[in-house]
């Protein structure tokens, strides 16, 4: 068994897509990042990747590649299934909490953890998504921006 704690964060513009877990939620504003920018798989992403003890996200998927511009984040997660395969391991659980003042988040979860199963390889029941606000204190409760935290254990 391996465990690993994943996080990121992006700020919140006008002009861009609000995508979360791969699912295109309809917000006045969206997540400024050099890929789709998807705070939710980033920090499941780097969950597995320090599980399997391979750094972050930024050292498999830099943003200094242009080759990552405006990528996908459910396709460069589920290029992380064969690195798992490749250590002998498997997603066991992921346990993940997205920190935002604004959208309400409830009604996408269940899309979330279908899109993330999907992409490494796994069955929805596997992942948890919680969604919280931070009661208007700090730049998530000022709508400037949103996090995510992530656990996963590999078995």
């Amino acid at each position: 068994m391996r465990i690993g704690h994943g996080y990121d964060v992006h700020r919140l513009v006008e002009g861009r897509r609000l995508i979360l877990g791969g699912v295109d939620i309809p917000h006045t504003t969206g997540l400024l990042g050099h890929s789709d920018a998807d705070v939710l798989t980033h920090a499941i992403m780097d969950a597995i990747l320090g599980a399997l003890g391979l750094g972050d996200i930024g050292r498999h998927f830099p943003d200094t590649d242009p080759a990552y511009a405006g990528a996908d984040s459910l396709g460069l997660a589920a290029r992380l299934v064969p690195m798992m395969a490749e250590a002998g391991l498997s997603v066991g659980n992921i346990d993940a909490t997205v920190i935002a003042q604004a959208p309400k988040l409830a009604p996408y979860l269940p899309q979330m953890k279908d899109n993330l199963a999907r992409a490494l390889g796994t069955t929805p029941d596997r992942i948890n998504i919680k969604a919280t606000t931070e009661e208007h204190l700090g730049f998530t409760g000022e709508k400037l921006g949103i996090a995510a935290h992530a656990v996963c254990l590999l078995i």
